[in-house]
């Protein structure tokens, strides 16, 4: 959710270091017993993990190192990739079993309120970093279901791409999926490596063709297969490192009843 070095209220530093609970680091803090930096703290003060020096009682306090943990999510349409939002109850958030509650996730590449699909969240921020910083490649796929069929004649347009208000929006690879007659298709399976804010509803919307579901079925040459939707599957090294491959392209013909079904 946040970095290790953000600024965390004095009462849940204490408590995630394991002295005491966060209601009975507020007792010691009006005692007078917790310190910031030589200073007299005070309940809601803000402290910096790593830098701000706190004692209690006298005895130094130091943050515990976070667990790393990485989780794979399949998020249903309806949650929003955040913390908390004013205007939305439901995030990502909330489909975590109890027991990964107290950690701080990343959310490591968000998918809109209106999508669906593979999520990582994950406590390691270095990890984080290298999922979403634009100078790795980090392959990802999407099945897109359009209200209408999108024509072949059209497919090169998606490649190239077309410029939206100063920006280039284009996808790497697009493959159409049982095609009509005509070569066309409603629906399309879709890679890209780069990824901006709603990028393929944009790229679809802005060339005329309504996007009914988007679900984005892989990362790397990690897939959804086997986790059902609103569950979360822990992942071990091995498959954190999938997430960094490059996918190979045979055998993609069950790709799209692969991530219908699941």
């Amino acid at each position: 959710m946040s970095d290790a070095n953000e600024p965390i209220r004095i009462q849940k530093y204490i408590a995630d270091a394991g002295v005491c609970s966060r209601r009975a680091a507020e007792t010691l803090i009006r005692e007078g017993e917790v310190w910031v930096n030589g200073t007299c703290a005070a309940i809601g003060q803000r402290v910096t993990p790593g830098v701000d020096k706190v004692t209690v009682s006298g005895k130094p306090v130091r943050a515990a190192a976070p667990q790393r943990i990485t989780l794979a999510v399949h998020k249903p349409r309806g949650l929003i990739c955040s913390n908390y939002d004013p205007h939305d109850a439901d995030t990502i958030f909330t489909v975590l079993p109890r027991e990964f509650a107290k950690h701080r996730f990343f959310c490591a590449g968000r998918l809109d309120k209106d999508s669906e699909g593979l999520v990582i969240l994950t406590t390691d921020g270095d990890l984080a970093h290298r999922l979403m910083h634009p100078s790795n490649i980090v392959v990802k796929r999407y099945l897109v279901s359009l209200k209408q069929p999108f024509p072949a004649a059209k497919k090169p347009l998606l490649i190239k791409g077309i410029v939206y208000e100063g920006e280039r929006l284009k996808v790497e690879r697009a493959r159409f999926l049982a095609p009509n007659a005509a070569g066309d298709s409603a629906q399309l399976d879709v890679q890209m490596h780069h990824g901006k804010k709603r990028e393929i509803r944009l790229l679809f919307t802005t060339l005329g063709y309504d996007v009914k579901r988007l679900k984005r079925y892989q990362i790397g040459a990690f897939t959804l297969k086997g986790i059902p939707m609103r569950a979360v599957k822990p992942l071990t090294p091995r498959e954190i490192a999938m997430l960094f491959k490059v996918p190979r392209l045979p055998g993609e013909k069950n790709a799209a009843n692969q991530i219908s079904s699941s």
